[in-house]
């Protein structure tokens, strides 16, 4: 547990160092929301959701690609590979949730007849999400500039594609949209159900691949050839 509070450390670090990237993390949901709130008070619950996991998610990237080089001397120094990817995402964690709170605040102050407990449990849940998401997109594609093209067309897949449909069902962040409905338009429980163990199941595959994909990278030897 030390190890793992000692690389969380390392990470948050590393995040507070980059004062302009923060600003902007904590810009690009306000500016997402700002965007629906004229005419769809409704969407820009929703929409400053998105711009939640879109931040936390592109965050997640850098830092993990921004740690792959100290990996190699931690392992060395005795730090095994679920110490590095349980401590950068409850870095990322933490970040997150201290993010969310100002919009959740927010949404107290200026949005009327809508369920914010289930509004506070889409943050959570799109927190949970994206930090493993950020980190999977990290392990499997080799450039940053990969991975936040990969993370725009999802973000934009999910903003475009029918709810009801498989496709949008497959995408990490499903689960705002159905727990979005049930909060906003007073809608059955069968959508925070649905909602909730989609959330729940996405973090866990994710966290999964992270871990095999971490895995799998402190393995290689790039550095060794064999003749």
């Amino acid at each position: 547990m030390k190890k793992i509070l000692t690389v969380a450390e390392m990470a948050l670090r590393e995040l507070l160092r980059r004062r302009s990237v923060l600003l902007i993390l904590l810009v690009l949901p306000l500016l997402f929301y700002l965007s629906r709130r004229g005419d769809h008070l409704g969407q820009s619950i929703r929409f400053v959701c998105l711009g939640l996991g879109w931040a936390l998610s592109t965050a997640a990237l850098f830092a993990g690609s921004a740690a792959r080089g100290m990996e190699s001397r931690l392992r060395l120094s005795g730090y095994r590979g679920h110490h590095l990817y349980l401590g950068r995402l409850s870095a990322l964690w933490t970040v997150g949730l201290v993010l969310s709170a100002p919009y959740f605040v927010l949404i107290l102050v200026d949005q009327h007849d809508v369920r914010y407990g289930s509004v506070a449990l889409v943050m959570v849940l799109m927190v949970a999400v994206s930090a493993p998401f950020g980190l999977a997109l990290s392990s499997v594609l080799p450039r940053d500039l990969e991975g936040t093209l990969v993370l725009l067309m999802v973000i934009g897949l999910q903003m475009m594609a029918d709810p009801s449909s498989l496709a949008a069902r497959l995408l990490p962040f499903w689960s705002s949209r159905e727990i979005g409905t049930y909060a906003i338009d007073h809608t059955d429980t069968g959508y925070l159900i649905r909602g909730i163990a989609h959330g729940v199941i996405s973090t866990v595959v994710l966290i999964a691949a992270v871990a095999v994909a971490s895995g799998f990278r402190l393995r290689r030897r790039s550095h060794l050839k064999f003749i």
